[in-house]
Formats: structure tokens, C-alpha cells, sequence
């Protein structure tokens, strides 16, 4: 091949592929699906997310009491929970069904049972029991009940030790209610607050989820659009593999690498989440994270026949991809074929890379299993869409040919 043939080409090649990423962009302003999908969710869908959860923590959970002591300590115990930031008691009632019947109407969310011989119990020496009811349809107010009537009880005890421990000085009751002193700390959230919990990986997700609609939408209209339901049409700028898979690839990156800085830098910012990552380390990490969520994407719409298709295969993997992805449900606790099917979706990856990075202050380095992995899927999803539409190209070329053997032969019967 001449130079100048191999420099034709070259120019021939960028001006398609340039050509193929501008038309890519019109659409997405064209098209109101996929406008939606590529913008408005990615722009919305974080900050409904954020504001739901953003008093990180449940408090002041409605509670009911059934008394059956009525004694001094039961009143003091009662207090004592009252008190506790989690709970707060809206009810004595006068049998457990009276609180049953307001636990039902959910006009409370636990039961707090003090049996009749709670303060005999503690006068003789003997263990008693405080029960808990806690409506499990929401664990947070299990937790709430669980936190308040433990530290009422370890109070209550320390209390009974000291009363019991006869003559002491303030430091001898001071040993003996707490011989070993300890420190709660809680690493990385701070608050112990389901936003800073949950929020970065429903964050990770709709980047990949609203990637896989859009594009998925696009395809479907595009073969709507074509006469032969071909993902391909029929031009001079659609005739290279590669210049095809790059100009739709470039597009896509374009507007999310904006996306991806408003929703991974700015949402976290604005609801002040634990932020304590490098911005050189999570731009090097949100690269392969955006290329690997793009293939995959573009590999998926080419099985994508109709515009509706990819709603109904797709929104419905959202819970499924959090919960295996070892964030929402412990990754320890998953068993192993789902730990490895998850290694099929670039979301799993990105999801443990972006925590560590984001919340945990990791380098690169710390997160190298997660970047190599992204950039090994980047590169399988690549090749896989080159694949694809490769077949695709060769069967719009057969449907266009075909339609010309029909309209000659159709000509040659008119003569």
C-alpha cells in the first residue's frame, strides 16, 4: 500500500469516525429517551437517593410499653430508654394486645414488655427479662429498640453493682462497674449513617444502569429506524468496524465523563459524605470504570430489538447487581458462583474500588485487583462489541444486497 493510499484512508477512517460520534451526540439531544436516561436520571436519580437518606441514622422510633410491674425500677428502666436519642414512647398500654393493635395500625414500631416480677427479680438477686418486640419489616427500628434498651439495661446494672458492692469509694464503684475501659471507634463512617453506607454504591451503579438504558434505547431505535431492523445503515461513514465501535464509544465517554464528576465528586460533596479520596487516583480509577461500563453497554444493545426491550431486561438487574456486589449483603457471606457471576458486570468491580477509594482513602495500589480487573473488561467488552458489529455490518450489506437483486430483477421484468 502507497502512502498516500495509507494516509486516505486514515483521513477517510477519522472523518467516520467523527462523523459517527457527532451524529451519536445529536441523538442523544434528539431523542428523548435517551436524553433521559444519559441526563436527566443520572442528574436526578443520586439526589432523590441522597435526600431520602440524608439524616444518615433512625431516630426517635415510636415505641409502645406494657408495665406489668409498675414498680420504681420499672420506671426508672422506662426512663432510661425514653431518653436514649432512638427511642421515643408514645404509649403505655395495658396489655400486650392493646400494643399489638398499635403496632399493626404502625402507629408504633416495638414493644417494650416489663414482666411482673422484674423488680422482685433484682431485689432477690435472681436475672430478669425485659422483652422487645420490633416490627422487622424495617431493620433500622429493630437496631433503634436493640441499641436503646441495651444501654439501658447495662446501666441499670452498673447501678444495681454499686448499690450491692456495700462501703467504696467513687473509684473502687468506678472499677467495678467498668473494670476494662474501651473506645467505640467506627472507621470510615463516622456517623454510623446508612447514607455514607449505601449511597456510594447506588452512586457506582446508576452510572453503569442508566449507560446500559441509553445505549439500549438508541439501539433499539436505530433498528426501528432501519427498513431491514439492522443496527447499521447503509453509508460511506458506516463501513469500519473500528471506526463505528470508537465514534460511538467517544460520544458516550464525552458526556459521562461529565456525568460521572457531577455524580462520583459533586452529590458526595453536596451531602456531605465521606470524602477522602485523591483526585489523581479517582480519575485513574473512573477511566477503565467508564470504558468497561461502555462496551459492556454497546455489547448488550446489539441483542436489543425494540426501543421497550432493554427497560424490561435491564432495570430489573439494578438490586440484584447491589446485593451481589458484596456492599448491601457481605461479600463473605455470597456464595460462590454468584461471587464469580458478578465478576461479569463492571459494576462489582467499580463499586469495592470506588468505597476503598472514596471512603477508606485507598491509593491505586491498595485497589490494583479492581483496576486491573476494569481494565481487563474494557478490554473483553471492546472486543466483544467490535465482534458484534462487525456481523452486524456484514449482515446490512447482505440485506442491501438483496434489495438490489430484487429491484434489478424486478426492472429486468418490467423490460
Amino acid at each position: 500500500m502507497s502512502k498516500y493510499s495509507l494516509q486516505h484512508t486514515i483521513r477517510q477512517g477519522l472523518n467516520g469516525l467523527f462523523h459517527i460520534c457527532k451524529e451519536e451526540l445529536k441523538m442523544t439531544v434528539r431523542d428523548q429517551g435517551v436524553l433521559i436516561f444519559f441526563l436527566l436520571v443520572p442528574l436526578a436519580y443520586p439526589l432523590v437517593y441522597a435526600f431520602i437518606y440524608t439524616n444518615e441514622v433512625v431516630r426517635e422510633v415510636p415505641a409502645a410499653v406494657v408495665d406489668e410491674n409498675k414498680s420504681a425500677q420499672s420506671r426508672e428502666y422506662l426512663r432510661w430508654v425514653d431518653g436514649s436519642p432512638d427511642i421515643h414512647i408514645v404509649s403505655h398500654c395495658a396489655d400486650m394486645e392493646e400494643a399489638k393493635l398499635l403496632l399493626k395500625q404502625q402507629k408504633v414500631y416495638g414493644i417494650i414488655r416489663i414482666p411482673e416480677a422484674f423488680s422482685s427479680d433484682l431485689a432477690s438477686g435472681r436475672q430478669t427479662r425485659v422483652s422487645i418486640y420490633a416490627d422487622m419489616s424495617g431493620m433500622l427500628y429493630y437496631k433503634a429498640l436493640l441499641l436503646a434498651n441495651t444501654e439501658a439495661s447495662l446501666k441499670m446494672n452498673k447501678e444495681i453493682q454499686i448499690q450491692r458492692a456495700g462501703n467504696t469509694t467513687d473509684r473502687q464503684d468506678e472499677i467495678t462497674v467498668q473494670p476494662l475501659d474501651y473506645e467505640d471507634i467506627s472507621l470510615y463512617n463516622p456517623q454510623d449513617g446508612f447514607a455514607s453506607f449505601l449511597i456510594p454504591a447506588v452512586l457506582v451503579l446508576i452510572i453503569q444502569q442508566t449507560l446500559l438504558l441509553g445505549i439500549g434505547l438508541s439501539a433499539g431505535t436505530a433498528r426501528e429506524n432501519n427498513r431491514f431492523r439492522d443496527l447499521v445503515p447503509i453509508g460511506r461513514h458506516y463501513q469500519g468496524t473500528l471506526r463505528i465501535v470508537m465514534g460511538k464509544s467517544f460520544a458516550y465517554l464525552l458526556v459521562y465523563a461529565a456525568v460521572a464528576a457531577y455524580i462520583l465528586c459533586l452529590v458526595p460533596k453536596m451531602f456531605r459524605l465521606v470524602q477522602l479520596a485523591q483526585p489523581g487516583t479517582l480519575l485513574a480509577f473512573v477511566i477503565p470504570f467508564l470504558l468497561a461500563c461502555i462496551f459492556f453497554a454497546m455489547a448488550c444493545s446489539c441483542l436489543i430489538r425494540r426501543r421497550e426491550d432493554c427497560m424490561m431486561i435491564f432495570v430489573f438487574t439494578s438490586l440484584p447487581l447491589l446485593f451481589i456486589s458484596g456492599i448491601s449483603w457481605p461479600g463473605s457471606a455470597i456464595p460462590p458462583f454468584w461471587k464469580v457471576f458478578s465478576w461479569i458486570f463492571p459494576s462489582t468491580f467499580g463499586i469495592n474500588g470506588y468505597i476503598r477509594i472514596q471512603t477508606m482513602g485507598a491509593t491505586l495500589g491498595d485497589v490494583l485487583t479492581e483496576y486491573r480487573a476494569l481494565w481487563l473488561q474494557a478490554g473483553i467488552y471492546f472486543l466483544l462489541t467490535c465482534f458484534f458489529y462487525r456481523r452486524q455490518i456484514l449482515l446490512s450489506r447482505k440485506h442491501a444486497l438483496a434489495r438490489l437483486q430484487a429491484y434489478r430483477k424486478k426492472r429486468q421484468n418490467k423490460l
